[in-house]
C-alpha cells in the first residue's frame, strides 16, 4: 500500500503543488477491488485499486459512467472521478472524491426516486453505449442496438448464459428453454425509449451521502429499459415504498412493472451464476420456466 500511496501523492502533485499526505488507512472497496482512503491537506480521497491486468479497462470505463451520470443533472449525488492511472508496479487505480455519509434528508427516499427519475429522461437513440464496461467482475458488452428485446437477449442474457455453460454452472440443454423464453419477450415487456440507468442499483452501490441526498456509485451504466434498474433495486429486498410511489409520480411505468422485474432481473441473477455458483441457478430456472409453461 505504501508504494501504491507514493505513485498516487505524485500524480496528484499536478492538481494540488502543494499536496501533503497526512496518513492512509484500507477501507472496504467491496467484493472486486481493494480500496484506501487517504487523508491529505486538500481533502479526503477514496481510492480503488487492483493488479492492472486483472481487470483491464475497469476504472477507465468506471470514470466514464460516473462523469456520464453527474452530467445527467439529477440532483443525485454522484463522486467525482480524478484520477485513474498505474502506479508502474503493476497496480491500475482510480481516485475520487471522498463521500461523507450524513443522516438522510427529510423524505430522503421520495427524493431519491424522483431523482432516479430525472437520470431515466436522459435519452439516447439507440441502447447501448459508446463503451463497455463492468458489472461486478465480469465484462459487459454495450454494442449498440435500436431494439431493447434483441439488445438484451445478445448483449446480455446469451452473453451470461454461455458463460454459465461454460463454467459448468448451466447445462446445454437449457438453450431450449431460454429460447423459448426469447421469442416470448416481445408480448411482456413494455416499449420504452433508450434510458441512461445505473446498471447496478442494489442496496450496496447507494448511501446517504453530503447533506443527506443519496449518492450512487459502482455505476455498470448504459442506454436500456429503465425498469432494469427499477427491478435490480427489488432483488434483494426492496426499497421502502415511498421511493417508488414518487418515481412512479415522476415518470410513470406501465401497469405490472412489479411483476415484470423478474424478467429484467434475469440478468443480474445470470451475473450472480456466475460469480457466485449454483446457488442462483434455480431461481434463474424458476423464472424462465414460469414463462413457458
Amino acid at each position: 500500500m505504501k508504494a501504491l500511496t507514493v505513485a498516487i501523492s505524485q500524480k496528484l502533485y499536478y492538481y494540488y503543488p502543494d499536496l501533503i499526505i497526512n496518513s492512509a488507512k484500507q477501507v472496504g472497496g467491496g467484493s472486486v477491488c481493494a480500496a484506501i482512503e487517504i487523508n491529505t491537506s486538500e481533502g479526503r480521497f477514496f481510492v480503488k485499486y487492483s493488479p492492472s491486468n486483472k481487470f483491464p479497462g475497469m476504472f477507465e470505463s468506471e470514470k466514464k459512467g460516473l462523469e456520464l451520470l453527474a452530467l445527467a443533472h439529477t440532483k443525485l449525488t454522484i463522486p467525482e472521478p480524478i484520477l485513474c492511472d498505474c502506479d508502474g508496479g503493476g497496480t491500475s487505480f482510480l481516485l475520487m472524491e471522498f463521500l461523507e455519509s450524513e443522516i438522510p434528508e427529510k423524505n430522503f427516499w421520495r427524493n431519491f426516486g424522483y431523482r432516479l427519475a430525472l437520470l431515466h429522461r436522459n435519452s439516447s437513440r439507440q441502447f447501448g453505449l459508446k463503451f463497455n464496461n463492468y458489472i461486478g467482475s465480469l465484462r459487459q458488452n454495450n454494442t449498440f442496438h435500436s431494439d431493447w428485446i434483441e439488445f438484451f437477449i445478445k448483449e446480455r442474457l446469451i452473453v451470461q448464459f454461455e458463460m454459465a455453460v461454460k463454467n459448468g454452472f448451466l447445462k446445454p440443454e437449457s438453450e431450449r428453454e431460454f429460447d423459448l423464453f426469447y421469442k416470448k419477450l416481445p408480448n411482456l415487456v413494455p416499449v420504452e425509449k433508450p434510458a441512461l440507468i445505473h446498471g447496478d442499483l442494489w442496496a450496496g452501490n447507494y448511501m446517504s451521502g453530503p447533506d443527506g441526498k443519496a449518492a450512487i456509485y459502482d455505476p455498470s451504466c448504459y442506454y436500456g429499459h429503465r425498469e432494469s434498474d427499477i427491478a435490480m433495486t427489488m432483488l434483494f429486498g426492496g426499497f421502502p415504498n415511498d421511493f417508488y410511489a414518487n418515481y412512479n409520480e415522476a415518470y410513470p411505468m406501465e401497469p405490472g412493472w412489479r411483476q415484470r422485474s423478474d424478467i429484467f432481473n434475469l440478468y443480474p441473477l445470470l451475473v450472480h451464476v456466475n460469480l457466485y455458483g449454483h446457488s442462483y441457478v434455480s431461481k434463474t430456472m424458476d423464472i424462465i420456466r414460469s414463462y413457458i409453461r
